[in-house]
């Protein structure tokens, strides 16, 4: 029965993401996004159009004491929960060098599986933030980078983009390449809002915060083998589990829900919800996340969005990509 009710949900997305029944410029979007991405990168079957390249493990999720006052999800009520996890490059590339700064920033996506056979996820990322506001402003980042080879004339599209985008510089600015997957913090850009028991609501945003964390610089991350992220994983899962503690950045009254670019103070407060521990390498990962779809907005009782419209366009986005890839 949720396998039906995922099926139906995805062909609707599908459906408003490249028809118009969101109306016919909103619902292009997320089409426009993965067509460019194609034009960027190529087209590569059986890949995604974005952080095509990346490995997946197995581990289990264990709520903090004090997250189920935050949020009556199922995922908080203390109970061990099975995840599923996609560690992945940045871009189209299905062998692109893991050292490479085009590789950045790296991603991290986690489902849930929930008592009762439901599932919700979390998609994040090694970026602090993102680099524009919403959908149309990630399509026309993409734009300008597909109308400027290294042969345009300057100023290129790109370089006219960013003069007027100031927070894409500034958001790539905060990523480094990472000595493991296991070794850096993965940020969630967009809000959600937590609901508890008493029907009490917190805007928060996402941090997966890992044992320790450690970058490269850029001169050494560039010599290293092209899939040593990659190779890495199951070499440490193998010596012993890899642990990461979830945590939530809480919005302050009159902090922005709406536009991920723009990140919270960074004394805004903190809290634990948990524990993720990561411990089996998928054996054939190659296979496996082929057949995976992360939906940021697929939300559980208990989270649910904000303001913020680009997780629609997420969602729309990776549900094209998706279904080509199929």
């Amino acid at each position: 029965m949720v396998r039906n009710k995922l099926a139906v949900a995805l062909a609707a997305l599908i459906a408003a993401a490249t028809s118009g029944l969101a109306g016919a410029q909103d619902a292009a979007v997320p089409t426009q996004i993965v067509d460019t991405m194609n034009k960027i990168y190529g087209v590569h079957p059986g890949f995604r159009a974005n952080h095509a390249k990346g490995v997946v493990a197995e581990g289990s999720f264990k709520a903090a004491p004090g997250a189920a006052a935050l949020s009556r999800a199922a995922l908080f009520d203390g109970s061990t929960i099975p995840v599923t996890v996609r560690f992945s490059d940045s871009g189209g590339l299905p062998d692109v060098p893991d050292g490479s700064k085009n590789a950045n920033p790296h991603g991290m996506s986690i489902k849930f599986h929930l008592p009762g056979g439901g599932e919700t996820n979390m998609v994040i990322n090694s970026l602090k933030f993102f680099p524009v506001a919403n959908g149309e402003d990630f399509r026309d980042l993409l734009m300008a980078i597909a109308d400027s080879p290294a042969d345009a004339p300057k100023p290129t599209k790109l370089d006219q983009f960013v003069a007027s985008h100031p927070s894409v510089p500034k958001a790539l600015g905060t990523v480094s390449t990472p000595d493991s997957f296991a070794d850096e913090v993965y940020y969630g850009i967009d809000a959600f809002i937590f609901v508890n028991k008493a029907g009490d609501r917190q805007a928060v945003r996402y941090i997966m915060q890992p044992v320790k964390v450690v970058h490269l610089p850029p001169a050494v991350a560039e010599k290293k083998a092209p899939d040593f992220l990659v190779d890495d994983l199951p070499k440490r899962l193998a010596k012993k589990p890899l642990v990461f503690h979830l945590k939530a950045q809480l919005a302050a009254p009159g902090d922005n829900t709406k536009d991920p670019s723009q990140p919270w103070p960074d004394n805004r407060k903190v809290v634990d919800l948990g524990t993720l521990t990561i411990d089996k390498a998928v054996p054939d990962s190659l296979a496996a996340q082929k057949k995976l779809l992360f939906l940021p907005g697929e939300l559980t009782d208990g989270i649910e969005l904000s303001d913020d419209p680009l997780v629609g366009t997420r969602d729309g986005a990776y549900a094209v990509s998706f279904s080509r890839r199929q």
